[in-house]
């Protein structure tokens, strides 16, 4: 069998190896493929990855020979799994890789809200320090997170990983799910709706897959239900929150700042409101990134196609 990798490059830019897939199929790598190189790079494969590069149900009509879509994301809606199903080719993601990543890096943007690390670094370089009256300054407000309350919206893997750091943080948690089972055993922590998270939180962090439902979940109306002295995290799905309403909440001063690793367009447009906002962090796309967390990830998705290649497939999203 051959697999066509569509989009490699975000995965392995260079310092892993395809070696574990091309031990079981013949494979073809391609750093990127436009919707328009679909067709041509796929050929008669049985096979495909994808992280980005969508494969809807026109392109799939066109690929008779295709049985297995391996998607290197956990998110699979660059897939038309119901047309995918239809057509009998197995659909898997890779579900687990990137959990301690992920909340890692949600802390990093709070921790950086809180402290602006990173900015007094340069300041230091600057030479602002030197020059200065005082044996200590600061340019920002500096913010203890002991006692304050973090509410997480999404209570899967990543955000009850968020939800543990916190705790260890000495925060309390509120945790709001379209689930709500399994509590943690920690005490500083219950289950909320949305309104009343949004409006008790001093931390608002955002681990929920995107819906049809949760598009716009952070809108303008939900944000002046928040804190002023609010902080507002995501580092699942850019959609979710409306980036112009965002904006205008932090150039307003209806809170009190944003780390964002996601946007709602991505690669983002240059003129992006939430770029100018006041107090706003953004990364680009990188808290599942870390090494480690992509070796995870090519560890699994060379085990799905060892499953699917035994008759067993494994992390299938239909």
């Amino acid at each position: 069998m051959k697999l066509v990798v569509l989009d490699g490059f975000c995965l392995n830019p260079g310092d892993l190896t395809w070696d574990g897939l091309r031990s079981l199929v013949e494979v073809e790598v391609h750093d990127r493929t436009s919707a328009s190189e679909v067709l041509a790079r796929m050929g008669n494969a049985e096979m495909a990855m994808t992280n980005k590069t969508p494969l809807d149900a026109a392109t799939l009509e066109k690929l008779p020979h295709l049985r297995y879509i391996g998607v290197l994301a956990t998110g699979y809606n660059i897939v038309d799994v119901a047309a995918a199903k239809q057509r009998g080719i197995a659909v898997c993601n890779i579900p687990t890789y990137g959990t301690a990543s992920v909340a890692q890096h949600a802390f990093a943007l709070l921790l950086e809200l809180c402290h602006r690390a990173g900015m007094h670094g340069e300041a230091v370089r600057a030479g602002e320090w030197s020059r200065s009256a005082d044996w200590s300054f600061w340019k920002s407000p500096l913010v203890e997170l002991s006692g304050k309350t973090m509410g997480v919206i999404g209570f899967g893997r990543i955000g009850r990983q968020t939800a543990r750091i916190a705790d260890a943080m000495g925060m309390r948690v509120l945790a709001s799910d379209t689930v709500q089972v399994n509590a943690p055993e920690y005490d500083n922590f219950r289950w909320s709706g949305i309104d009343e998270l949004l409006a008790v939180s001093d931390v608002v962090s955002l681990h929920c897959p995107l819906t049809a439902d949760n598009k716009g979940l952070i809108n303008s109306v939900r944000l002046c239900k928040m804190k002023p002295n609010a902080f507002l995290l995501n580092t699942s799905r850019g959609p979710l929150i409306v980036d112009q309403d965002l904006a205008d909440a932090l150039n307003a001063g209806v809170i009190a700042g944003a780390g964002l690793d996601v946007l709602s367009v991505e690669p983002p447009v240059s003129g992006n409101p939430l770029f100018s906002a006041k107090n706003c962090i953004v990364t680009p796309h990188i808290a599942w990134a870390t090494k480690e967390a992509r070796a995870r990830l090519m560890e699994i998705a060379v085990d799905n196609v060892r499953a699917f290649l035994s008759g067993a497939p494994r992390n299938m999203v239909h």
